[in-house]
């Protein structure tokens, strides 16, 4: 069996677990909480990192940050981890999907100003599969109509965009904040886990309190203050010293991940890319100012049929691949919330992505069995 995900040990996991074990401190915003977070800003160019629990934790705090109330709207893909949406309804927002692209199942930017209104008061930009979302576009967009941009960049360490004026730029650095995922299947990964970063400097004294569970206790342990108590809403966002040790290890190789992955992705689209167009399917498309950070490799079939007699006879021979997100404009919970737009392109990537086993320890051999089962298979189903 090859599984669609395997998560794996790197360098150090186990060892610098048992260094935080030995340290006597193991609440969070310890030693490795905080190399990491460093790791992030210094890399990244971010102004301040914070480890959360979860990338649905980073969400949520920056609902908060932003001053998410009842009934201001927030415009995001449909096209989603719900998460990315769930953040925002439970201060009471009201979401506005938008469709995604043609040509790739992130965001469709240029659609974006048409869904602002007078109650819109942010756009949470997703880079799917780590491919960057049109970032000049967005903070145009944004800027004209004083809007916040949160990226999700759950998906999206290690790639950047190319802004017009050719800098490249980290994704998680543009935006006024931005979330990342360390969930076992990311590239780098401790399990569950996640970080918020903020690019605009209004709103770190807050982020930390809230962050703290609305307590100035972090200015306490710096010495800047000889008392902490509650000053504003938070919650328990941070993760154990556990959490940020293994994570701690895996950024230490991180270089080693990523070269590894991206031969995984490379041999994946070698043995597709000319291949698969005669049977209707397509490969992805990285946009000219995005580049690949290898988190997935994802196809898109003909059709629902297709995918789902792909998906079937994988599975039967011992091969793990999924479909990935449905539309949450169409979801059980917020079908009878959304305005009645058709997302069409949402739709179709609903009903046709295939994601391919990815994990750190595919081998290239595996890769190839994988790719000729998968045609082996498309010649099945056309007959």
């Amino acid at each position: 069996m090859i599984p669609f995900n395997k998560p794996f040990i790197i360098g150090k996991e186990l060892a610098y677990i048992q260094d935080a074990v030995a340290s006597g401190k193991l609440s969070g915003n310890g030693k490795y909480t905080q190399l990491a977070q460093a790791f992030f800003e210094e890399k990244y160019h971010i102004k301040k990192a914070l480890l959360t629990s979860s990338c649905t934790d980073a969400l949520e705090m920056a609902a908060i940050l932003i001053g998410i109330e009842h009934g201001d709207e927030v415009i995001m893909p449909s096209y989603t981890f719900v998460s990315t949406a769930n953040a925002f309804v439970l201060r009471g927002a009201k979401i506005v999907f938008a469709d995604s692209r043609s040509d790739h199942p992130g965001v469709n930017e240029g659609r974006l100003k048409s869904l602002i209104t007078e109650r819109t008061k942010a756009i949470v930009p997703v880079h799917y599969a780590g491919v960057s979302c049109d970032m000049d576009m967005i903070m145009d967009v944004a800027s004209a109509h004083n809007l916040f941009v949160i990226e999700d960049a759950a998906q999206a360490i290690e790639s950047s965009y190319t802004s017009r004026n050719g800098k490249k730029l980290p994704l998680g650095s543009i935006g006024h904040l931005a979330t990342f995922s360390f969930h076992e299947t990311k590239n780098i990964s401790s399990g569950e886990g996640g970080l918020l970063a903020i690019n605009d400097e209004q709103f770190i004294n807050r982020a930390e309190i809230i962050w703290e569970k609305g307590t100035n206790r972090a200015s306490f342990f710096r010495g800047e203050i000889n008392k902490y108590g509650w000053v504003d809403i938070g919650s328990s966002f941070l993760p154990s010293e556990i959490t940020a040790a293994f994570l701690w290890a895996q950024l230490e190789h991180m270089q080693e991940i990523q070269h590894k992955r991206i031969q995984i992705w490379e041999r994946y689209n070698t043995n597709f890319s000319s291949k698969l167009e005669s049977f209707g399917i397509r490969t992805p498309t990285i946009p000219s100012y995005a580049d690949n950070n290898a988190h997935m490799y994802y196809i898109i079939a003909n059709d629902e049929s297709q995918r789902d007699y792909v998906l079937k006879r994988m599975k039967e021979i011992g091969i793990l691949a999924v479909f990935h997100y449905l539309g949450l404009h169409t979801s059980d919970f917020f079908v009878n919330y959304h305005d009645g737009r058709t997302l069409p392109w949402a739709d179709l990537y609903s009903e046709t992505v295939i994601r391919m086993p990815f994990y750190f320890e595919l081998t290239i051999e595996q890769v190839d069995l994988i790719c000729q089962a998968l045609l082996d298979i498309l010649i099945e189903y056309q007959n």
